[in-house]
């Protein structure tokens, strides 16, 4: 499996920002997605992960109400939809996929992303 993230960027406190990641190779249909984030000096944490039909979804409590994942098997896409973007959102963002239905721990992803940067300003 091959993940492409796109859509970072620079946003002002309180703006919006999609994330998309496309997925190559093996169909996604048959993962659990997941987004990480890691700040400058900082491990990479758990952001969201969503089950293979999408049906069942889990968020960071830091971004619970504002964040939204998604996916679309079809298009082997998971998007992050990210509203009342904070300067402590600034992070490389990364999607990741594992062969559990869905995972919250960084050890279960087996595929990981290059990252995409997201600058929120205060």
């Amino acid at each position: 499996v091959q993940l492409q993230a796109s859509g970072g960027g620079l946003v002002q406190a309180g703006g919006s920002l999609r994330l998309s990641c496309a997925a190559s190779g093996r169909t996604v249909g048959i993962y659990g997605l997941g987004w990480f984030r890691q700040a400058p000096g900082e491990e990479r944490k758990f952001v969201a992960a969503i089950d293979w039909s999408g049906g069942s979804t889990a968020y960071a409590d830091a971004v619970k109400g504002r964040f939204t994942i998604s996916r679309d098997n079809a298009r082997n896409t998971v998007t992050r939809q990210m509203n009342s973007l904070k300067p402590e959102d600034t992070a490389v963002y990364y999607c990741a996929s594992t062969s559990k239905p869905w995972s919250i721990t960084k050890r279960d992803y087996d595929y990981w992303g290059q990252g995409t940067l997201v600058t929120v300003s205060s």
